[in-house]
């Protein structure tokens, strides 16, 4: 599978992600929302600013860690992760009971790939190929790929 993740423009995400002082991305709900337990190593990260409708880079998933029925304690320590690169206010919103840390490596920026926005999308979306969300190419978005196996 292949992951598209919506970036945070006003946090500078993908700056951050493409001058390599963000290497590992946060996910979060009060339950095993997406991606959580449905992102593997070696699959491929496409970062994209939210509001751009451009796929501009990409990465490998080097590890990821599906973490449940955090207390407190468990939640702030997580979070602290420096490779996450977390401001306070990000802190603040992805302070959750269920995280899925997601580290990456091999990030390349790539010849932007236009999104085929549809309605039903969340900010990180599970896929067979990209070119299923390319304008162009792309299919009609459902979330078959997101359930778990």
């Amino acid at each position: 599978m292949v992951h598209v993740v919506y970036c945070d423009d006003k946090e500078k995400v993908l700056e951050k992600i493409l001058e390599g002082t963000k290497t590992m991305i946060v996910r979060g709900a009060a339950g095993r929302k997406i991606p959580h337990s449905r992102v593997f190593e070696g699959e491929t990260l496409y970062f994209m600013k939210k509001g751009s409708a451009k796929i501009s880079v990409k990465a490998t998933v080097e590890s990821v860690q599906n973490l449940v029925k955090l207390i407190e304690d468990e939640i702030i320590t997580a979070l602290a992760e420096p490779r996450l690169a977390l401001s306070e206010k990000q802190k603040t919103r992805w302070h959750k009971k269920c995280l899925c840390l997601v580290a990456f490596k091999e990030v390349q920026p790539i010849e932007p790939l236009d999104f085929d926005r549809q309605g039903n999308m969340d900010d990180w979306l599970i896929i067979e190929k990209i070119e299923d969300v390319v304008v162009g190419t792309s299919i009609p978005y459902n979330y078959d790929n997101s359930k778990f196996k």
